[in-house]
């Protein structure tokens, strides 16, 4: 169900208006409902009621764990230092649409149904397309995007872009990479599988990253690549048809609306881990304020305007859930 609020202004439904009211917050609702399912944001990103103008996001290094003490030993004391942190504020989005009298009057039934699903239209692809610059932007190594008439920061906590080759520790380690130049092919998804479940926390700690989601823009090369290295049980290009250890082992999003976010002629693709995503902040989505929605009528036209409200953002914290490969200039996973 699409968490929208709705609210009317007094004497609405006493005028010509009145009985269009309930048709048009069911188009919305409806509507609504068909983008919260078909949402890919909701797969990408860590999403988050906010209460607070503002939200911290930081992290913990583990425990150094358990110690051999003896017997009637004293039990040591064991701690966790705090990795890096960020400060994420939810933006204000508004918008509208009005229906004159004169559709009420001549009944013209089309209207009044294409412009509240037009609009509750634009609000979810507002926020696909949203989601997709700042992943878009990111890949294309940019510290912010600008979108819609504001300015995102697309930084890690760390001070790093999302995708780069040198995330340095908090506490102590090497610094660590999750932008690759390999394009897709069986060999690279093993190598960046293996790179990422090799990840290390900002104490140097052994971290439990496991991919499980492939993520690629809608380009013909790579879904057919995609898709004939994990399709099938067995491998065509091995001796007595192998076994294929990738098979049946990924969850694929191929997200259109990321065509128009990243570089043209390339063809990038991703590794998500989803359970480490939603469990550290990884790729994250603040709502302040669902979609609040109203209806008035203009005193000095005598349309019915309707408006739409809410309070989102979101933003990157912590890089380990994700890595990019297909990237120019990038590091060579060999």
């Amino acid at each position: 169900m699409a968490n929208i609020t709705f609210s009317e202004a007094s004497g609405v439904n006493d005028s010509i208006f009145g009985k269009s009211q309930a048709p048009i917050r069911m188009f919305i609702e409806k509507r609504g409902e068909q983008f919260e399912q078909q949402s890919v944001v909701k797969e990408l990103f860590s999403r988050e009621k906010s209460k607070h103008f503002g939200e911290k996001f930081t992290s913990l290094t583990a425990m150094d764990g358990f110690r051999v003490t003896g017997e009637n030993g004293a039990y040591p004391t064991d701690g966790q230092e705090e990795g890096f942190s960020k400060i994420m504020e939810a933006v204000e989005w508004k918008d509208s649409f009005s229906i004159s009298r004169k559709i009420i009057e001549d009944s013209k039934l089309m209207d009044l149904r294409q412009k509240p699903a037009a609009f509750v239209t634009a609000y979810y692809r507002t926020r696909e397309k949203f989601g997709a610059a700042l992943l878009g932007g990111a890949i294309q190594g940019n510290s912010s995007a600008s979108f819609a008439g504001g300015t995102f920061d697309l930084k890690t906590s760390d001070g790093k872009t999302l995708f780069a080759a040198d995330h340095p520790a908090k506490i102590s380690g090497a610094a660590q990479c999750n932008l690759w130049a390999d394009d897709f092919s069986e060999d690279a998804l093993g190598k960046l599988e293996v790179k990422m479940q090799n990840t290390r926390g900002d104490n140097d700690e052994i971290l439990d990253v496991a991919p499980d989601t492939i993520v690629i823009p809608n380009i013909h090369s790579l879904k057919k690549a995609v898709f004939a290295a994990i399709g099938a049980d067995k491998s065509p290009e091995t001796a007595n048809n192998g076994f294929n250890y990738q098979f049946g082992r990924w969850n694929v999003i191929v997200w259109s609306y990321l065509n128009q976010y990243i570089t043209s002629g390339t063809t990038p693709w991703l590794l998500l881990d989803s359970r480490y995503n939603k469990e550290y902040g990884g790729l994250v989505w603040l709502d302040r304020v669902e979609l609040e929605v109203s209806s008035k009528i203009d005193d000095n036209t005598d349309a019915n305007v309707w408006r739409g409200r809410a309070r989102f953002t979101a933003g990157f914290h912590d890089w380990r859930a994700i890595a990019c490969a297909g990237v120019s200039g990038a590091t060579d996973l060999s």
